[in-house]
């Protein structure tokens, strides 16, 4: 039995009658948190949010409520959104510092705890302080780093989400949707291969952000879409991923069941608050998986509901009602011919490039990035680079997955843990098969017979040097 435990029955019984009370659902949680029922507490602030959600006296309540669950990386997604408002207070800065502080990032829990004590002197913490690197003048890049800025953290200024923390949320505040919403740790140099690819998306996306002077030079505005497409399993997530990385923006992956709900209009709402969501974090990319799901070809639709949730897609994407910039909108599709062709126009999907299953050397590099951290011997890279021709990614990895498992094996049986080598890849290889194969025979009819514009010609091209190396 909790001693709140009266008060708390009694508030609970007040919010049937008053259901939208901020102050009864915030007295609630407090009273819960005080009790030791943490996760009911954070569930009772977020609904006070959700009807007060610019009170950012509550917003702090909700992070330091995470941060007491040891929840610190969801902590500092709400912080930092308070830190980079017009003077934040000095207990945000505090809290900020030790929220830091549990994610590793002790020079930038120095600069937060120090700015915070410029502000307030009487919060000073010696047991804190006493964990902390002794402060020095850090300069980082702001997460906006479209103005070209920087920040001097020592002098006052906000601490930026620039490491390799990841940051997850859903709903931490009223506008926003259950989508989460990440800082990846990944970049392009974990990607192995796909340089063309690369090189697309910097031009798209990564220069306008590095030299926005120049591209607004030439009227051309940061943002627009990319949609890739190709077999399944050669890196289309995860390179998506590694832009947001790159550029060490917000990073919002969006699914079918993210979108679609079975109440009419509620689709298209949902759509409408996950673009509302990426435009309050811009710069954010904003990826969407499966996208042919979502933005089939309308005329082959039975059902007028899923007409209107493209149309809103498409209304998103123009940004007729809000600006998009700073929204970068990646894509992903195994099946572009289902489509709609109006998701290609300029300004939303104007780039369409495919992603084909990596090449001799990037099957090298993807190899080599995962045995990184194995125990190998003498692996012999190039070899197993070109006996798995058409092999996808995921391929590669179920590879190396069934030859870590032989080796389980062995060791359990003899005690005696041994390095994978060359031979144990390779009979993990014999038993396994390119599953590009598959997607290449539907491609190809596509390819051939309804090439409009020219849009599959990378397959053709693919599959005539493939045709060479035996797909």
């Amino acid at each position: 039995m909790g001693k709140n435990d009266a008060v708390i029955q009694a508030l609970r019984t007040a919010l049937t009658v008053t259901p939208e009370s901020a102050p009864l659902h915030k007295h609630l949680a407090d009273l819960l948190m005080e009790d030791g029922a943490g996760a009911e507490a954070i569930a009772e602030y977020r609904r006070a949010l959700s009807l007060a959600p610019e009170d950012d006296g509550l917003k702090l309540t909700l992070a330091e409520a995470y941060y007491r669950q040891s929840r610190a990386d969801v902590a500092l997604v709400i912080l930092e959104e308070l830190l980079h408002k017009p003077s934040p207070a000095a207990q945000v800065y505090l809290l900020a510092a030790r929220a830091y502080l549990a994610t590793g990032d002790g020079q930038t829990a120095a600069d937060a705890y120090h700015h915070a004590l410029r502000l307030d002197a009487s919060l000073a913490d010696a047991d804190l302080a006493a964990r902390l690197p002794a402060a020095t003048p850090v300069t980082v890049k702001p997460e906006s780093a479209v103005s070209g800025t920087v920040l001097d953290v020592a002098s006052g200024g906000v601490p930026a989400a620039d490491d390799v923390r990841v940051f997850v949320t859903a709903e931490e505040s009223g506008g926003l949707p259950a989508v989460d919403i990440e800082r990846p740790t990944v970049s392009f140099q974990n990607v192995g291969g796909m340089d063309k690819l690369k090189e697309e998306i910097r031009l798209k996306i990564i220069y306008p952000l590095v030299h926005p002077d120049i591209y607004k030079a030439y009227g051309k505005k940061m943002g627009g879409g990319i949609l890739m497409y190709g077999p399944p399993g050669c890196g289309k997530t995860y390179l998506a991923r590694a832009t947001a990385g790159e550029v060490r923006a917000a990073f919002m992956a969006v699914g079918l069941h993210d979108v679609l709900d079975m109440y009419i209009g509620q689709s298209e709402q949902n759509l409408h608050a996950i673009f509302e969501a990426a435009r309050r974090h811009a710069p954010c990319v904003l990826f969407f998986d499966e996208v042919d799901a979502l933005g089939a070809k309308r005329s082959d639709m039975r059902y007028s509901s899923m007409r209107q949730v493209i149309n809103q897609f498409l209304s998103e994407m123009d940004g007729v009602t809000t600006s998009n910039e700073g929204v970068l909108i990646l894509a992903a599709t195994n099946a572009p011919w289902h489509l709609d062709s109006a998701l290609r126009r300029p300004g939303r999907f104007d780039r369409v490039i495919f992603v084909p299953p990596p090449d001799v050397p990037a099957r090298a590099a993807i190899l080599q990035l995962m045995l990184a951290d194995k125990p190998t011997q003498s692996i012999d890279y190039g070899r197993l680079a070109r006996e798995t021709e058409g092999f996808s990614g995921a391929d590669l990895c179920g590879i190396v997955d069934v030859a870590v498992e032989g080796k389980l094996r062995q060791a359990m049986q003899t005690g005696i843990p041994k390095p994978l080598t060359t031979d144990d890849l390779r009979a993990a290889l014999k038993a396994a098969r390119a599953t590009t194969q598959e997607w290449f025979e539907t491609a190809r009819n596509y390819a051939i017979y309804a090439n409009e514009g020219g849009t599959y010609d990378e397959v053709l091209d693919y599959l005539k040097v493939a045709r060479k190396g035996k797909l």
